[in-house]
C-alpha cells in the first residue's frame, strides 16, 4: 500500500499531533521524517541554544517512534526539493503536516503543496501549535487586532479550544526505501551541538528536552505553583512560573494540552489555584497567541518597526555597552543576574526579560534588534513570534506597546521583585555577602560594607555603566526627536 508521509517541523511530539493523527486514520503505513533546512534562503537560521534543544527533542521523538515500531528519517537541505523528491520516490498517497505561520515557512509550504497537488498527491495541513490561528480572531472590520486586551476578549469569546488528541491508537509504519535511507543523516551529522567552546553545560544541567519531560514539568507546575501564580509570577527569586516556553517553542507540548490540563487541575482539585490564578496563567498563553497574529500580519517583525515612527529613532552604536549588557557586566545587579542566567541556562524569567530589554533600549539607547538577535541565539525558547513581538513591546515600537516614556528603574525593579536579593545572589555571586538593603545598589555601600562583602567596585564588580537619571533624560530627549510626546 502506498505510504502516507508525515513531515515533522515544530511539532516534535506524538500526542496532540493532528498531522500524525490524520495519517494514522488513513490506514496507510506511515513514513515520518524531519528536514533540517538551512538552505532555503529566506528561512532565519536557528540560534545556537535552539539547535541544542532541537538535538534533544529529535532524539526523544526518534525514541518515541521506535517504541511504536517506527523511525524518524532525518534529512538535511532545502525542504521543498527534498519533500517533492521523497514523495515521488515512495509514491506517496498523501502528505501531512502541521501549519507554520512565518512568511518564509508559509511560502515554502505553498510551493510544496502546489507541486505535489500537480502530481496528484494530496496534501493535508492542520493547526497543532495554536489555540486560535491568526486569521480566526479578527476585529469587527475583519482586521487583525493591535491591542492585546481587545484581542484576548475576542478570543475568549469564541468556542473553547478543542480538546487535545491522544497518541494515535494504531500506528503502522512503512519501511524506509534504500534510496531514502541512503540520504538520511544521523543526529550527530546535523552538527547541532556546540564543540569548542562547549558552552552548553548549563543547558544540560537545567533542561531535558522532549515530550515526557514537558508533561512532567507541567504536572509539577500545576500541583505546586499554579496556586498563587497571580501574585508570584513576577518574582524571579521564586519557582513561580511554568518554564514550559522552550517545550512550546519546539512543539514537545501543545497549548491545547496546557490549556485543558490547567483547567482540569483546578476543577478536580489537584491544584489549589484560584480562578484568578488560572486566568492569569491562561492569559500568558494569550500573549503567545497575540504574538503569532502579529507575526502573521507583520512578516518582518524581527527586522522592521511595527510603528514606522520608530524608523527615526536615533539609536546609538555603542559596541562596548552592548558587550557589557551581553556579559552581565552593567553594574546593575538585576540586569546582570538576568543576562548571566540567560547565558548559563538559555532562559530568563519574564519580568527580568522586560527589565533587561528596557535597559538596553532606553538606558543604553541601543536598537532593540540587537537585543532580539542576542536572545534569538541564546534562548532555548527563541520563538519567532514571541521574541520579536516582546522586544518591540518593550522598546515601544510594537503593537500595543509599552509607551516609550515608561522606563524601568532597574534598582527599584530589583527591590520590588527580588526583595531579599535571592535571584541576584544566585547569578551574581560576587555580591552574595552584601546585605539585602544594598544588593540592588552596591554603589551605595560604604567602605566598611564593601570590605565586609569582599567587594571592590571596578575590580570584581563594575560600577554602573550609565547613571539611571541621566540615561532616562537622554532617552526621553531622543524620543522627542522622532516626534514622540
Amino acid at each position: 500500500m502506498p505510504p502516507a508521509i508525515v513531515w515533522f517541523r515544530d511539532d516534535l511530539r506524538l500526542a496532540d499531533n493532528p498531522a500524525l493523527d490524520a495519517a494514522a486514520a488513513s490506514g496507510r503505513p506511515i513514513i515520518c521524517f524531519y528536514v533540517h533546512d538551512e538552505e532555503s534562503a529566506r528561512l532565519r537560521p536557528q540560534g545556537g541554544a535552539t539547535k541544542w534543544w532541537l538535538r534533544g527533542a529529535l532524539a526523544d521523538l526518534s525514541e518515541a517512534l521506535a517504541a511504536k515500531g517506527g523511525e524518524l528519517a532525518i534529512l538535511a537541505g532545502a525542504a521543498a526539493a527534498i519533500l517533492e523528491q521523497l514523495a515521488a520516490d515512495v509514491e506517496a498517497a498523501g502528505v501531512y503536516w502541521n501549519r507554520r505561520y512565518d512568511e518564509a515557512g508559509r511560502a515554502i509550504d505553498t510551493k510544496i503543496e502546489a507541486a505535489l497537488t500537480e502530481r496528484g498527491i494530496p496534501v493535508e495541513s492542520f493547526n497543532a501549535n495554536l489555540l486560535h490561528e491568526p486569521w480566526s480572531v479578527l476585529n469587527k472590520a475583519d482586521a487583525p487586532f493591535r491591542v492585546f486586551s481587545a484581542y484576548w476578549r475576542a478570543a475568549c469569546g469564541q468556542a473553547e479550544p478543542e480538546a487535545p488528541l491522544g497518541v494515535p491508537r494504531k500506528l503502522s509504519f512503512a519501511s524506509l526505501p534504500k534510496k531514502l535511507r541512503a540520504k538520511c543523516v544521523s543526529l550527530d551529522g546535523l552538527e547541532l551541538l556546540p564543540k569548542r567552546p562547549d558552552w552548553a553545560a548549563g543547558l544540560r544541567e537545567t533542561w531535558k528536552p522532549g515530550e515526557k519531560p514537558a508533561h512532567k514539568l507541567l504536572a509539577h507546575f500545576l500541583k505546586t505553583s499554579l496556586a498563587d501564580y497571580a501574585s508570584l509570577r513576577d518574582r524571579p527569586d521564586r519557582a513561580s512560573t511554568s518554564r514550559l516556553s522552550p517545550y512550546l517553542h519546539i512543539g514537545n507540548i501543545s497549548p491545547r494540552q496546557i490549556w485543558h490540563a490547567a483547567k482540569q487541575a483546578v476543577v478536580n482539585g489537584t491544584s489549589e489555584a484560584s480562578e484568578k490564578d488560572l486566568e492569569k496563567f491562561l492569559t500568558e498563553l494569550g500573549w503567545r497567541e497575540f504574538s503569532y497574529q502579529l507575526l502573521f500580519y507583520n512578516p518582518g517583525i524581527a527586522q522592521r518597526n511595527i510603528q514606522p515612527s520608530f524608523d527615526r529613532m536615533p539609536w546609538r552604536g555603542d559596541r562596548a555597552a552592548l558587550c557589557a549588557w551581553q556579559r552581565g557586566e552593567t553594574g546593575y545587579p538585576i540586569v546582570d543576574a538576568g543576562m548571566r542566567q540567560l547565558w548559563t541556562e538559555g532562559w530568563m524569567h519574564n519580568r527580568v526579560r522586560m527589565i533587561v530589554a528596557s535597559f538596553l533600549t532606553k538606558h543604553l539607547l541601543i536598537d532593540w534588534r540587537e537585543g532580539e538577535a542576542w536572545f534569538w541565539d541564546t534562548l532555548v525558547d527563541a520563538d519567532a513570534a514571541n521574541n520579536a513581538a516582546s522586544w518591540q513591546w518593550v522598546a515601544g515600537s510594537g503593537a500595543d506597546a509599552a509607551p516609550y516614556f515608561r522606563i524601568f528603574n532597574p534598582t527599584l525593579q530589583g527591590e520590588k521583585f527580588d526583595p531579599d536579593g535571592v535571584y541576584v545572589k544566585r547569578y551574581v555571586p560576587e555580591l552574595a555577602k552584601l546585605p539585602s538593603t544594598l544588593i540592588h545598589k552596591p554603589w551605595k555601600a560604604d567602605a566598611k560594607q564593601l570590605a565586609a562583602a569582599d567587594l571592590v567596585l571596578g575590580e570584581n564588580y563594575p560600577h554602573p555603566i550609565v547613571d539611571h537619571n541621566a540615561a532616562r533624560r537622554r532617552a526621553l530627549e531622543s524620543f522627542k526627536t522622532m516626534g514622540g510626546k
